[in-house]
């Protein structure tokens, strides 16, 4: 049986939990929370909607790192006692401690748009294997730019290929020069002008929501369950990779059931490359 863990069952948790459900991409789904009674009535509700949706997977709601054990992937979002919140680097350093005594194999996936200093603490302070811990917003932001840039040339956003650096969100690094839409780059279908105006609307699409949130984590944890060769971006602690070493930093990852396989690292232009070097030095 393949089990997915989702610690914490907020407004993120309760969200992913249903995503993730409704591709039937995992036999079972823990909804895991100290408010077992809202994790249990947000699993039930899940289950309803199974004959609807006509999806298979069990839901079931639990409390305590011990609900994580033999679970093949966990991923931690926020507290139901604060239900729009995520857990913050001190609190989901604590929540991660526990999780990686509990369940030594697990891919590790902090799902919240703001857990990028949690990832890069849970590898440095708590001495987890980098390869096991990463974030999925960046994936989230990705998909926000594609949409953007979807609108702008009226294509569906399916039809755009593009990629992400950076330490988001101040210094996200888009990289324009492979964009393409349709098999075509970006810049030669859209003018000069079109292409300043995209670039300065991409700060404003952080941070992403969690509908978002939660379809980017379902998506890693899909590249996860069946290693189909996708690039999410996610965020990961590199060490080497793109100039910099124990840092946490937005990038494509190739992963399979035991985690980060790869750090893609893209050709950038001097425009990129100079951004991504604003990024190091943060």
């Amino acid at each position: 049986m393949s089990v997915i863990a989702i610690v914490g069952a907020g407004t993120l948790g309760g969200t992913l939990a249903h995503t993730i459900a409704a591709r039937d991409l995992y036999t079972q789904v823990r909804l895991v929370d100290d408010a077992r009674d809202i994790a249990a009535g947000k699993a039930l509700d899940i289950v309803q909607a199974g004959p609807i949706e006509r999806f298979r997977t069990q839901l079931v709601a639990d409390r305590g790192p011990a609900a994580t054990v033999g679970a093949d992937a966990v991923i931690l979002t926020g507290p139901a006692s604060s239900p729009e919140a995520e857990w913050d680097d001190a609190g989901g350093l604590v929540q991660l401690r526990q999780i990686a005594d509990a369940n030594r194999r697990a891919v590790l996936i902090c799902a919240g748009a703001e857990h990028s200093g949690l990832v890069e603490r849970g590898v440095r302070d708590a001495g987890i294997d980098r390869r096991r811990l990463l974030g999925s917003a960046p994936e989230a932001y990705r998909a926000a730019v594609r949409a953007i840039v979807a609108l702008e040339v009226g294509y569906p956003a399916s039809a755009v290929s593009l990629t992400l650096l950076g330490r988001l969100p101040h210094h996200a690094v888009v990289v324009w020069s492979q964009a393409s839409v349709g098999g075509e780059l970006l810049e030669e279908r859209i003018s000069a002008t079109r292409m300043a105006r995209l670039r300065d609307r991409v700060a404003a699409l952080w941070p992403p929501g969690p509908y978002a949130l939660a379809a980017a984590a379902t998506r890693v944890v899909g590249c996860i369950a069946s290693g189909n060769g996708r690039r999410p971006c996610c965020f990961v602690v590199v060490d080497g990779e793109l100039g910099l070493r124990r840092r946490a930093m937005a990038a494509p990852v190739e992963l399979d059931a035991l985690g980060v396989i790869r750090i893609a690292e893209p050709s950038l232009n001097a425009r990129e490359r100079a951004a991504l070097e604003a990024a190091r030095v943060d």
